[in-house]
C-alpha cells in the first residue's frame, strides 16, 4: 500500500515536471516574434541603402565585425570573455559563410533579440540588449545596407573556445528574459525632440552602456537607461576603465559643456581629453561620421544625467606643484613633462592635461597603467592621422617605475586617485600588448 501511494504521488509530480520541461524547451529554442515576419524584399532603393550605412556607423558595426587587414564585415575579431574567447562572425551577404540567406525577419531577430535562424542564441558580446531599442525603420535600412551595400566575402566563422558545458547557448534565452530590453525606444513626451534623439542613439545604436555601465554578477548591465543610477556610471572592461558619462565632476562629464562633448566625438579631442584605448576605435570608425545634429543630441542627453557626489568624491580643484624628490617625480619630469607639462596642464587640445584627468581621479587605475605600458592607437580625424601619439613605455620602464610615476601623477595638482601598486602593473603587462602605431580605421564599402 505505501508503495502504491508513492507511485501515485510520483506520477502526479512527474506530470507538472514534464510540462515545465516542455515549456522550458520551447522557450529556449523558439524564434521570437518580429514585425517583419512574412515580409519579402524585392530590392531596396539607393536612399534606403545610404541611410542603412549611416545607421551602421551609428552602431559601429565595422569595429567588431572587421579586422584591419581583412574585408569589411567578414568577422574574425577575437573577443575575450570570462568564459573563453569568441570571434565576431561574418555578416557580409555571402550565402555560404555570411548572412546572405537571411530574410528581413531573420536579420531583425539576430540584431534586436540575439537569435539566429533556427533559434540559436547569440552571445551578448553582440550588443543586442541595446540594439533592441532600434526602430523598425532603422532595422529595415540596416538590412538594406548589408544586403546591397556590402560586398560578399567568403570567410568561415571561427568557433569559440568556450568549453563544454559552458558553451551551451540555451541558458542565454533565460538571461535575455531577465536582462535584455525587448521593445524599441519609446520617446519621452516630457522631453524635447533633441533629447529624445540623443537618448535613442546613446541607448540604442550607440550602445554606450555596453562599455560605460557597470555589470552585475550575471555580466548584465546594471541599467539600460537613465532610470537607473548606475547607467553610464563607468565600468572596468578588458583592461580599460570606461569612465562615467554622467555629470560626475571628477570621473565624468561634469566639467564638460555640451559643445565640448560634441567636439570630442567629432574631432577626438577637446581641452579636457583626447580619445584613447577602446574609444579610439569607436571614434575612428563611428562617432566622427555622425551628423552635427546627432552629436549635439547625444551631448544634450548626456548632460541631463545627474552625477553622484557620494560615488564621485569631493570636486577636483587644481593645485600648483613643483617637481620634488617624491618617488616618480623625476621619471615624470624626464619622460612625461615634455608633452603634459611640468604643471600637468598639457597642451590642449593636442596633448591632454593630466591635472584633473579622469584616469588620475578614478578609483580604477587600469586605463592609466594600460596606456603607459602600451601607448595609444593613432587617432584618424577626417582622414588625417594624428601627429601626436602616446608612446609605449613597457620596454623603458619597470613595473616599479610605472607604479611610482603613476602614483605621483594621481596625487599631484589636486589629483586624488589612489597609489598604483607594481603588482597591478605587472598583471596588465602580462595580459596586454602594445598599441599598433598604424591607424585602425576601416572603410565599410
Amino acid at each position: 500500500m505505501p508503495h502504491r501511494r508513492f507511485a501515485r504521488t510520483a506520477g502526479w509530480l512527474a506530470l507538472p515536471c514534464l510540462v515545465a520541461a516542455g515549456l522550458l524547451a520551447w522557450y529556449v529554442t523558439r524564434e521570437p516574434a518580429t514585425p517583419f515576419a512574412g515580409q519579402t524584399s524585392q530590392g531596396f532603393d539607393a536612399a534606403l541603402v545610404e541611410r542603412g550605412e549611416y545607421v551602421a556607423r551609428l552602431s559601429d558595426c565595422v569595429a567588431c565585425h572587421s579586422l584591419p587587414d581583412g574585408k569589411p564585415f567578414a568577422g574574425g575579431l577575437e573577443m575575450a570573455t570570462p568564459l573563453g574567447a569568441i570571434h565576431a562572425t561574418n555578416i557580409t551577404p555571402d550565402k555560404a559563410t555570411g548572412i546572405g540567406t537571411y530574410s528581413l525577419a531573420d536579420f531583425d531577430r539576430a540584431v534586436r533579440q540575439g537569435v539566429a535562424p533556427g533559434g540559436r542564441r547569440l552571445y551578448p558580446a553582440m550588443p543586442y540588449p541595446s540594439y533592441a531599442k532600434l526602430s523598425d525603420d532603422d532595422v529595415r535600412a540596416l538590412y538594406a545596407f548589408f544586403m546591397q551595400g556590402v560586398q560578399p566575402a567568403e570567410q568561415a566563422n571561427i568557433p569559440s573556445s568556450i568549453p563544454w558545458p559552458l558553451n551551451l547557448r540555451w541558458p542565454i534565452a533565460l538571461w535575455n528574459g531577465l536582462f535584455a530590453a525587448d521593445t524599441p525606444y519609446a520617446e519621452k513626451p516630457s522631453q524635447d525632440p533633441l533629447w529624445n534623439r540623443g537618448a535613442y542613439i546613446v541607448q540604442g545604436p550607440g550602445h554606450c552602456g555596453s562599455c560605460h555601465t557597470p555589470r552585475g554578477l550575471a555580466f548584465n548591465e546594471k541599467a539600460l537607461d537613465e532610470h537607473g543610477g548606475a547607467y553610464l556610471a563607468g565600468a572596468l572592461l578588458d583592461g580599460w576603465y570606461a569612465p562615467s558619462l554622467r555629470n560626475d565632476h571628477n570621473t565624468g562629464l561634469g566639467r564638460w559643456s555640451e559643445a565640448e562633448i560634441a567636439q570630442f566625438l567629432k574631432t577626438g579631442r577637446n581641452r579636457h581629453a583626447v580619445v584613447f584605448g577602446s574609444m579610439t576605435e569607436a571614434f575612428n570608425n563611428s562617432t566622427q561620421f555622425m551628423s552635427d545634429q546627432d552629436l549635439t543630441a547625444i551631448a544634450r542627453y548626456l548632460k541631463s544625467l545627474p552625477g553622484d557626489a557620494g560615488r564621485d568624491g569631493a570636486p577636483w580643484q587644481y593645485q600648483a606643484a613643483s617637481i620634488d624628490d617624491a618617488p616618480g617625480a623625476h621619471t615624470y619630469a624626464t619622460r612625461c613633462a615634455s608633452c603634459h607639462g611640468l604643471d600637468g596642464k598639457g597642451q590642449a587640445p593636442w596633448m591632454p592635461p593630466l591635472a584633473g584627468a579622469t584616469s588620475a581621479l578614478a578609483k580604477e587605475n587600469a586605463s592609466a597603467i594600460n596606456i603607459t605600458l602600451n601607448g595609444s592607437q593613432r587617432v584618424v580625424a577626417a582622414g588625417r592621422p594624428d601627429a601626436y601619439r602616446m608612446p609605449a613605455f613597457r620596454e623603458q620602464l619597470s613595473d616599479q617605475d610605472i607604479a611610482e610615476v603613476l602614483s605621483y601623477m594621481r596625487s599631484t595638482w589636486g589629483n586624488h586617485g589612489a597609489a598604483v601598486d607594481a603588482q597591478a602593473v605587472g598583471k596588465l603587462r602580462g595580459h596586454t600588448d602594445p598599441a599598433s602605431s598604424s591607424p585602425i580605421i576601416l572603410h565599410m564599402r
